[in-house]
């Protein structure tokens, strides 16, 4: 297996001055309040849900394959950017990834529990790859060529179809807050109750999306308000929450005020005993509205940039310390050579792997 960046690289010289503040803090509300990841966690936490047998074991095979098998955490390739940001704009940093069958190759190489892409992508190489590593198929998106560029989630496939493919998971994104969020939300329900039927397990992407979350900060990673957009996404029986990860608080009360009306409901103690400033209490906040990690969370790894190794490691010792059950890490990986992918992947997981880095 190719060998990995943290080889070479401590954790604490990736995370530089933040090392000790993020290694070293103490979480304000106790993980004894979590159910935390675990190599039992199929037995601890979903064993008398109502889940049935076959999504327990499409969950069992997540949790089991890849570098972080039988720890409790996922480490996944999410490509569905082809979509929601264009082909051309995603892919053009290498072309390898218009041709399908390399994306699922870099999940393969890179050791992941599972790949998360189109219905398109997953059935052009579905024969060859199915038995090998566990595929999601992303049902719905947003699409950006009608003018001017609108931002719904659409279906582009149906659970069937996912089904058909050898899928052991369906996944979905539902704009929280958006103008289509409450037709979204019916929609992504009845595709979940569906997805559980035939077997699979199903894994909701819980993102913002309102030009009121947009004020003196962007509120869109805003703990209060994406912790909620998590209550709402286990509402619907996701058995997996993906989520940005927070930078801030207080979004509730930023667009009370820059709107002048009420919004939303809120308790101080939301902001006064259950978070801080610190981005491993704004995460917990995430995991609690999971039901206190019932559901995993699962933080993404945000858009490539020029401290991708070093992000992506500050984002896996965040989430795994707050509880949460990894990481979804898209244009980090493929936007770079193929064996740099795999190398970020796998600093990525060392993370999960290294008993120095425990819960907070």
């Amino acid at each position: 297996m190719t060998a990995t960046l943290l080889e070479n690289t401590s954790i604490e010289s990736l995370l530089g001055e933040e090392a000790e503040n993020l290694l070293t803090y103490k979480a304000k509300v106790s993980q004894d309040l979590l159910h935390l990841p675990g190599s039992d966690i199929i037995d601890r936490v979903w064993l008398h849900s109502d889940r049935h047998p076959q999504v327990l074991r499409n969950l069992q095979q997540l949790y089991a394959t890849g570098r972080l098998a039988n720890t409790g955490y996922l480490s996944i390739l999410p490509v569905d950017q082809g979509i929601e940001h264009s082909a051309g704009a995603s892919f053009a940093a290498n072309p390898i990834y218009f041709d399908p069958e390399n994306i699922i190759r870099l999940a393969i190489a890179a050791g992941c529990n599972a790949v998360a892409t189109t219905l398109g992508v997953l059935g052009s190489v579905s024969r060859k790859y199915a038995h090998k590593i566990p595929f999601i198929a992303k049902i719905n998106h947003n699409e950006l060529l009608t003018s001017p560029n609108q931002f719904d989630q659409v279906l582009f496939a149906d659970v069937e179809q996912a089904w058909n493919l050898g899928a052991a998971a369906v996944g979905a994104t539902i704009y929280f807050g958006s103008e289509q969020s409450t037709r979204q939300i019916q929609e992504i329900s009845q595709a979940f109750k569906y997805a559980h039927e035939l077997g699979m397990v199903t894994i909701l992407w819980c993102y913002l999306r309102n030009n009121a979350f947009k004020q003196d900060k962007d509120y869109h990673v805003a703990a209060d308000l994406t912790g909620q957009a998590n209550h709402l996404g286990v509402t619907i029986e996701a058995d997996i929450i993906k989520q940005k990860l927070p930078e801030n608080n207080h979004g509730y009360e930023a667009v009370a005020k820059a709107t002048g009306e009420s919004y939303g409901k809120i308790d101080q103690r939301m902001y006064t005993e259950l978070t801080t400033d610190h981005p491993i209490d704004l995460t917990r906040y995430q995991v609690l509205n999971c039901y206190c990690g019932r559901a995993g969370l699962i933080n993404s790894g945000g858009a490539s940039g020029k401290n991708d190794f070093a992000e992506a490691v500050r984002t896996a010792v965040i989430n795994k310390r707050a509880g949460g059950t990894g990481l979804i890490s898209g244009r980090k990986t493929f936007q770079r050579p193929f064996e740099e992918g795999v190398k970020l992947f796998h600093a990525i997981q060392d993370v999960y792997l290294s008993p120095d880095v425990t819960i907070a």
